[in-house]
């Protein structure tokens, strides 16, 4: 009877627990079904606990899972709605509102395309933020209120000093030294405004600088020469002094001389103007002359007779005779042109 007893109690017990063990499970299918579940590892996660809220951009898009403290950092199972797509490459933030409110994770940045996470996948304390505790920045502070103070870098007032010294620069100076910041910014808005312009100067220095190293040679032979013209200007400075003081006394005389005679100048100009004025009109005239002067000059050697001392030539006797108006006669209607010789002395000296 016993034994049946203690059957039926450990039967019971049984069910019982696979009871208990089918609803954890329901409950944890029906929590995590059309989830997204990732592992996240910090440093660090003070006020991190399960059912802290996950966001991106603010909105809540899952929850914290589980916050399991290990060796060397702290793991954090996240439940997001698999819905929400998420980069593949997602960072973490703990983020504290404030002082005394809850904290929660921050995905950052949002997706906008390319792989997506996955369930099941891990993001490492590479890509994984915790803010400063307020602990942590009252100890900052205190160590550089130390590190400052009388048994730091002020054991013997250099730093006071330093101040005192900023202090009397500044008395006096503050729209001025306002007026710099401003100044600043302007040009700080202006370098951002031109900034291709900027990039595109720095481009053509480094293009520039490039040509002066492949040319490296005859930079330095050029900077010798340029040396070298120095040192003779250096070495001749007392005469090239005394010619520049010649020159300018010169251009005095010249001032002089054309205040003195400026209406002549004019005058002179404007006649000279007239002459190339003419040049230019009758500039087809003096190329034909150029063109047929050395003929004519060749000619007027070759008539010359050296042991006559005189000039030889043939003229047409009836254009003297008849006229003009002879030469546009028939020929048929015109005597036979009588030819002459003239000869000419020339008078020697």
């Amino acid at each position: 009877m016993r034994n049946q007893t203690l059957r039926a109690r450990t039967v019971t017990a049984a069910v019982v627990a696979i009871l208990v063990v089918s609803a954890a499970t329901a409950v944890w299918l029906t929590r995590s079904w059309g989830r997204t579940v990732v592992t996240a590892y910090f440093n660090q996660a003070v006020g991190v606990y399960a059912g802290s809220e996950v966001r991106i951009l603010g909105v809540a898009v899952g929850r914290v899972e589980s916050v399991t403290p290990e060796a060397q950092h702290v793991r954090v199972v996240l439940s997001i709605d698999g819905e929400v797509p998420i980069p593949a490459d997602v960072r973490a933030a703990v983020v504290a509102p404030s002082l005394v409110s809850d904290r929660y994770l921050q995905l950052t940045p949002p997706y906008t395309g390319g792989a997506k996470l996955t369930g099941g996948a891990v993001i490492p304390t590479e890509r994984t933020v915790t803010p400063i505790e307020l602990d942590q920045l009252y100890a900052s502070l205190n160590e550089l209120a130390v590190t400052l103070g009388p048994d730091g870098t002020n054991t013997d007032g250099a730093l006071s000093e330093l101040l005192d010294t900023i202090a009397a620069n500044f008395d006096g100076n503050g729209a001025a030294f306002g007026n710099m910041i401003a100044d600043l910014g302007d040009a700080t808005r202006t370098l951002s405004g031109s900034a291709d312009d900027l990039f595109a100067t720095i481009g053509n220095l480094d293009k520039f600088t490039e040509m002066l190293a492949a040319n490296d040679a005859e930079v330095r032979r050029a900077e010798q020469q340029l040396a070298e013209v120095a040192a003779f200007l250096a070495a001749d400075r007392s005469d090239l002094a005394a010619a520049l003081r010649e020159l300018a006394t010169a251009l005095e005389q010249v001032s002089a001389f054309i205040e003195a005679n400026r209406g002549r100048i004019a005058s002179n100009v404007d006649s000279l103007a007239q002459l190339t004025q003419i040049l230019v009109d009758q500039r087809q005239s003096l190329a034909e002359t150029l063109d047929v002067l050395p003929l004519a000059a060749t000619n007027l050697e070759n008539a010359y007779d050296p042991g006559a001392g005189t000039f030889r030539g043939r003229a047409d006797l009836n254009e003297l005779t008849m006229g003009p108006s002879a030469t546009f006669a028939s020929p048929a209607a015109l005597p036979l042109p009588a030819v002459g010789y003239v000869q000419t002395t020339s008078v020697r000296s």
